[in-house]
């Protein structure tokens, strides 16, 4: 971080914006929060005082925010839950601390009763350990874990139960469930089975100008908080010729927060405040579709407008804007073609400012709800000229679409971005897997906590499978092996270890095995006779990302007595194997359980 920077978020803390809220009490103990009614709507109050939601989401600077003058975080998860609640606490700012609850397009099931019973344990923990924390606002139950519709009941009880618990155990913090958006009859069962949700958190996108008259429209009657906001989603964007989204500059999205603050949630009724997404970078979809910030941390336009609208004062410095980026010629090229690309960029204060340009891949597939992607590779000597006005471009040689990025920059902690699709007509290369040593192992004792596949990929009857992974019944070797249970008479079930984690061939990833001869494992049956089928690379041609090479032995019969399988490679092609380990069993008229030990690649 600059000199320069630092000097300028001392200045905007001291002189531009007012310290959000009123500084944090000096002891540890809880400060309560409630829901009132207020002038025919609602509001928080804090310590007896009222408290607008001025917050963002993700993990940015906090000292900015408070400088900025937000006054709230939310996190989604218990990770580093007590360094974000310190600092928080010492920033005069508050959290809404994010208690994850599992999807069921991950694997989770409702309608488990172990695992239901294990998330319950695990979020009571956490409320028992954080509920006196000063910097606690409210207790955020979930995200987006209620499906396209909302229509499983199972869901929507375990977030009243666990609310229910919340308020047991922590009177002084409200509850709140998070949904996306409001569609099917989400507002409806929310309302009708969770009594105990004190506040409906809501994510929203391009429809958040119209949520108030929506959500009111649906039924909502209890006061909400928006969530997540910001530029139109990827799945709210046409597709150019090619299917990908065009990407608005950073400039033009500062104009979707303040929309969406001045028609949401300043002065509404029903309103308590908003979290605005996201307060530093995501890939999804791109490096820079939702980020408020830069990686090196420099405020993008929507950082601003946010500064802006929170404290009521103009910033004492503005970012770079871009007017306009735009391609000389066509968009679709030959392989290794020329293109030429020109940039209008300036600074409102005149300041100097410098461009940085790079090229990447598209991603293959964008994912769904939020889920993590990987990051396209880069191509760095695509580049072969470059100013403040335009850059000339050699594109790649292999077929598919790019985006070229222009990064501007002053000497203030400003920036602005945009970027331009490109495709290459051609064919796509082919993308290898992380090099590995051997033995790669899949699951040991050893090597549990460090396995390159993860077993992410559920299939089947997905509500009659469990899978232990630290069984202590009589393991191969070391203190624990797999326990797979399968209570179904008929149907059947299987589990995939992945890489990357719940992908099923639209990323990146997997690992290049070239000279592996076998991938082994020990197995055995609880009662003998069991009949398991074994395999591996299972990801078919048809996907962006496939396996390039497969094995599989079906119809292995267990004993009590543990036994070694062996999958034989020769001949494969194993430079990307994405599906690392599948495990499957068919319904053999009544429950069976399936031992496995020691896997790994040879």
């Amino acid at each position: 971080m600059t000199s320069r920077y630092l000097a300028f978020l001392l200045l905007i803390a001291t002189l531009t914006v007012p310290r959000a809220g009123a500084q944090a009490p000096p002891d540890r103990t809880a400060v309560p929060v409630r829901v009132v009614e207020s002038a025919g709507g609602y509001q928080l109050l804090r310590d007896g005082r009222a408290y607008a939601i001025k917050g963002i989401g993700g993990n940015g600077s906090l000292t900015l925010l408070a400088a900025s003058g937000g006054n709230s975080v939310r996190t989604w998860g218990p990770e580093g839950l007590d360094q974000t609640l310190d600092e928080a606490h010492k920033l005069g700012l508050t959290v809404a601390v994010g208690l994850w609850l599992g999807h069921e397009r991950h694997g989770f099931d409702y309608s488990n009763v172990d695992q239901v019973a294990k998330q319950r344990d695990e979020v009571r923990k956490i409320i028992l350990k954080y509920k006196d924390h000063p910097a606690v606002l409210l207790w955020s139950l979930g995200n987006e874990m209620e499906g396209p519709e909302g229509a499983n009941a199972a869901i929507w009880s375990t977030i009243n139960n666990l609310a229910t618990m919340a308020k047991e155990i922590d009177p002084n913090h409200p509850t709140m469930t998070v949904v996306a958006e409001i569609g099917g009859n989400k507002m409806r069962n929310l309302h009708r089975l969770c009594t105990a949700v004190d506040i409906v958190g809501i994510n929203s996108y391009a429809g958040v100008p119209s949520l108030p008259r929506r959500y009111q429209e649906a039924g909502g009657t209890k006061p909400f908080v928006i969530t997540e906001y910001g530029p139109a989603g990827i799945w709210e964007t046409e597709k150019n010729a090619w299917g990908a989204p065009p990407e608005l500059s950073s400039t033009a999205k500062a104009e979707s927060y303040r929309r969406a603050y001045e028609a949401s949630i300043s002065a509404k009724s029903q309103c308590l405040g908003s979290y605005a997404f996201l307060w530093g970078t995501k890939q999804e979809a791109t490096a820079t579709w939702f980020g408020m910030l830069l990686p090196d941390g420099r405020r993008l336009a929507a950082a601003d407008t946010m500064a802006e609208l929170w404290s009521g004062r103009p910033v004492a410095n503005h970012v770079p804007t871009i007017a306009g980026l735009s391609i000389a010629g066509p968009d679709q090229v030959a392989p290794g073609a020329t293109v030429r690309v020109s940039l209008k960029a300036d600074d409102p204060e005149g300041d100097p400012i410098k461009v940085r340009w790079i090229i990447r891949a598209e991603v293959a597939n964008y994912s769904s709800g939020g889920d993590n992607e990987t990051a396209a590779p880069e191509f760095a000597n695509a580049i072969k000229e470059s100013d403040l006005t335009h850059a000339v471009v050699t594109m790649p040689k292999g077929g598919g679409g790019y985006r070229l990025f222009a990064y501007v920059s002053d000497d203030h902690g400003g920036a602005a971005v945009a970027n331009v699709p490109l495709f290459v007509n051609g064919p796509k290369p082919t993308i290898l897997g992380k090099i590995s040593a051997r033995p790669l192992i899949v699951y040991s004792d050893a090597g549990q906590a460090h396995s390159p596949y993860v077993p992410t990929g559920w299939m089947g009857n997905l509500k009659a499978m469990t899978l232990n992974e630290s069984c202590l019944e009589n393991p191969h070797s070391g203190k624990t092996c797999l326990r797979l249970d399968y209570t179904a008479p008929d149907q059947w079930g299987g589990i995939v270890w992945q890489d990357p984690p719940s992908d099923w061939g639209n990323l990146p990833g997997g690992y290049n095995l070239t000279g592996a001869k076998t991938l082994s494992l020990w197995a055995r049956g609880a009662k003998g006779g069991e009949v398991v089928s074994f395999e591996l690379g299972i990801l078919a041609k048809d996907k962006p990302f496939a396996d390039t090479g497969k094995a599989r032995k079906g119809d292995v019969r267990l004993t009590t007595e543990w036994q070694k399988v062996s999958l034989d490679l020769t001949g494969q092609d194993l430079t990307r194997i994405k599906s690392g380990f599948v495990v499957t069993v068919a319904g053999q008229g009544g429950p069976i359980t399936v031992y496995l030990d020691d896997i790994e690649y040879q």
